[in-house]
């Protein structure tokens, strides 16, 4: 099966058709979210702070949900208008930007308490344009991501490698910018569970998290699940899509200057089902 890297550049790739079909899609909405949720479990973040954290590769905004119902703010960064069109109609919470990871990211120094990235640091491995130098690239991108982050920060890329050479590119690349870390490799016995996440500090070297599929991980991991559990019903969030919910979603957009449609009666009233 082609990866879709190697069909078109991504701005390409993910056209109107594409972006809505990506969105729409429960498996993925299904791998998207648990592999968000994971990589915020290795950011290691502070249980009793909401933390502003950049999404970097946010596509339509389904990662950014994830972060939302965690209680962080969040900024989304992607190269694919179509994907952010689909963003804005959710009505997604986190703030977009357009732009090239390959070009830098453009916030000041000390911007973010961390940073995720699901399925989309693979891309600057690819030299899609003559202009198109990956070792360059990637290091621009490195370079000025320490830059925004506080210096306790993590970064966490959940991506596809190709093969051992563009692991080695990425975290050679990762590594001169000045981050430290490496990589963690959850079930790398599963063909089908396999997954890759490059786990990057900009504090200086700590112990690397430990990876799922062993029996000392997985107990960590239910006591994380356990822990986050409580941690969200000591907040008292309203269930999502309740009115509750729906009235504090809409109070935040309205705190962030975007257009909110008035509160009535019927916000958050279920409506009958259509046949």
């Amino acid at each position: 099966m082609s990866r879709p890297e190697h069909k078109a550049p991504p701005e390409i790739f993910y056209n109107e058709d594409e972006a809505r079909k990506y969105t729409s899609n429960s498996r993925i909405i299904e791998i998207q979210v648990s592999m968000c949720e994971r990589a915020i479990e290795l950011l290691a973040l502070p249980d009793d702070q909401n933390c502003m954290i950049l999404d970097i590769g946010c596509g339509s905004g389904l990662s950014g949900e994830v972060l939302t119902e965690q209680g962080h703010v969040w900024i989304g960064i992607d190269i694919a208008k179509a994907m952010l069109d689909v963003a804005v109609e959710r009505e997604c919470d986190g703030d977009l930007v357009l732009g090239d990871m390959g070009h830098g990211m453009p916030f000041k120094s000390g911007t973010f308490d961390g940073a995720v990235s699901i399925s989309a640091l693979q891309w600057l491995c690819n030299a899609d344009k003559t202009s198109h130098h990956p070792q360059k690239r990637l290091y621009t991108f490195f370079s000025s991501l320490f830059s925004s982050l506080t210096r306790s920060a993590r970064v966490v890329f959940q991506f596809y490698p190709e093969n051992s050479d563009q692991i080695e590119l990425i975290t050679s690349q990762a590594m001169k910018a000045g981050f430290f870390g490496g990589l963690v490799v959850d079930y790398p016995n599963s063909a089908k569970a396999k997954k890759y996440f490059l786990v990057l500090m900009t504090g200086g070297s700590a112990e690397l998290p430990a990876a799922l599929g062993t029996d000392v991980a997985e107990n960590n991991r239910i006591a994380y699940t356990k822990k986050r559990e409580m941690a969200r019903q000591a907040r008292g969030k309203p269930l999502k899509k309740s009115r509750d919910w729906i009235l504090a979603k809409k109070e935040r957009r309205r705190r962030q200057g975007k257009e909110t449609r008035e509160d009535t009666k019927y916000t958050g009233r279920r409506r009958p089902c259509k046949f």
